[in-house]
């Protein structure tokens, strides 16, 4: 074997080593690309539902400040979610 034949018999085993090794980090690994873009969907998704849990909060609270206030708004809101009535009324649910 002359000198050329060994450089190039060397430097396909560095390919060979570079692409397998590329191959299990990419595909293979417990960390792999295919992971890797799931668990970013993931947080994508729950960073999505956390915005939307916040939104709900900051309507709950305006709804929970709303019947602490008022009188009425306690009345409309027993009537309406749990059906209360006054003693003199009849009250018909039609679903």
């Amino acid at each position: 074997m002359d000198f050329k034949n060994i450089l190039k018999i060397k430097g396909l085993k560095y390919i060979v080593v570079t692409v397998v090794f590329l191959v299990v980090i990419l595909f293979l690994d417990d960390y792999s690309l295919r992971v890797s873009s799931r668990l970013h969907r993931q947080v994508n998704e729950l960073h999505e539902e956390e915005q939307a849990l916040k939104e709900a909060i900051v309507a709950d609270s305006a709804a929970n400040a709303e019947l602490k206030a008022s009188l009425d708004a306690k009345e409309h809101y027993g009537r309406e979610n749990y059906y209360m009535k006054r003693a003199d009324e009849d009250i018909f649910v039609i679903k």
